[in-house]
């Protein structure tokens, strides 16, 4: 604009009306927020690192690392970096009765329904590997993915003994009508301890939405991305994600946080109460 003054010789209002701009703009200079740069820095950061997350799911990590930051300034940001928001998937409607009601049982509490099914892919020498993944699906939280070359209905009894162990047996646990799934050992064997099993129709495997969502990010963020030369890298890489996408990784559904995350971040609030401001007192104080 001052170039524009100086060469034809008008003054700054003139030049404001002939480029339509605001006269308020030649005297305001735009502020860079404090910190701007560091946090350029790290958003950059996790965009590399987790190639297939959108700037919202970077919003809800930056948060979790301590910044106080909203999607929109995060996204003025991403596009000035140039990234790139991969596409959204298409939204699936449920299956609804003429009542109105749903038919498929969700969930209302932690462990409450589990729901379980197969992947399948191949190692770089062409051999197929599978994975049985098991999903929690009121918090999300991946609970278990064994890697094999073959799985069959002893695999999965082996696996589902080791997590109702650990966290005790659901409620309700769903799956396809799967060979695996559906053999007399494992019905009987869930039967007799009190889980009652949820089979969704044949050829409908959005009735299993929770699990069939989480085995597109799974073949999304791990299966199209990585090349597997043995089982064993398989099996590590894939466990990596699966702790990585429990603690770490921002779910949409649950407001971008992770499912089970290592850490909880206290309320604000909390921390500001003036009984926490000064130094702690020692043991010997807090007896007297």
């Amino acid at each position: 604009m001052v170039l524009v003054q100086q060469r034809l010789g008008v003054s700054e209002r003139r030049a404001c009306r002939v480029l339509g701009q605001a006269r308020s703009t030649q005297r305001h200079s735009p502020k860079v927020k404090e910190a701007e740069e560091a946090l350029r820095a790290d958003m950059i950061d996790l965009a590399r690192r987790f190639g297939r997350y959108g700037y919202r799911m970077v919003t809800g990590m930056l948060r979790a690392q301590g910044w106080t930051v909203n999607h929109k300034r995060v996204e003025r940001i991403w596009r000035q970096e140039g990234l790139k928001v991969p596409k959204r998937q298409p939204k699936r409607g449920r299956i609804w009765l003429n009542d109105g009601s749903c038919i498929r049982l969700r969930p209302l509490y932690k462990h409450h329904v589990w729901s379980y099914d197969f992947v399948a892919d191949r190692t770089h020498d062409g051999r197929p590997i599978r994975m049985l993944t098991v999903l929690d699906e009121y918090g999300r939280e991946c609970l278990a993915i064994q890697v094999a070359r073959n799985l069959r209905s002893d695999d999965v009894l082996e696996v589902l003994t080791e997590l109702f162990t650990r966290y005790g047996p659901p409620a309700h646990i769903r799956s396809d009508n799967g060979a695996e799934f559906t053999a007399s050992v494992v019905r009987h064997w869930l039967r007799d301890l009190g889980v009652k099993t949820l089979f969704i129709e044949p050829g409908s495997p959005w009735e299993n939405g929770y699990n069939e969502s989480f085995n597109g990010t799974l073949g999304d963020e791990v299966l199209k991305r990585e090349i597997f030369f043995t089982l064993t890298e398989a099996k590590v890489l894939i466990e990596q994600w699966r702790r990585e996408y429990n603690t770490i990784r921002p779910h949409s559904s649950l407001g971008y946080r992770p499912p089970a995350p290592q850490a909880i971040r206290p309320d604000p609030a909390f921390l500001n109460l003036p009984a926490l401001r000064g130094p702690l007192p020692t043991s010997q104080g807090a007896l007297n």
